[in-house]
């Protein structure tokens, strides 16, 4: 029966280490501050929260399981809100999204 919890605990965790890559690797490439925000929103509840959950399979029913599920009902409601917070912050500074129209046309106006 242990053998089973490890192999789903690795699969959690190797899902997780993916998802968490592919967001980072997002926050990296992406061209301006909101889609940045979008692969940072993708990081946390997915990657973060997989990897919590692998781990949960390791700890087995003790409170350190406990702990780790409380870990992820918080990254649950506090990463979308502090992507949104962040978004409607630079957009009441003034920062423009870089629309498409504006990367075809060369218009860098729009950027700050």
């Amino acid at each position: 029966m242990t053998v089973i919890f490890d192999i789903a605990s690795w699969l959690f965790i190797a899902a997780g280490a993916f998802f968490t890559i592919v967001g980072a690797l997002g926050i990296l490439r992406m061209p301006d501050m909101y889609t940045r925000c979008h692969a940072a929103g993708i990081l946390d509840p997915f990657g973060v929260s997989l990897i919590l959950v692998g781990l949960m399979f390791q700890a087995g029913l003790t409170l350190v399981t406990v702990k780790l599920g409380f870990l992820i009902v918080l990254l649950m409601f506090t990463s979308p809100v502090s992507t949104h917070a962040l978004g409607r912050a630079a957009l009441h500074h003034g920062l423009k999204p870089l629309l498409a129209d504006d990367k075809q046309t060369g218009d860098v106006s729009s950027k700050r």
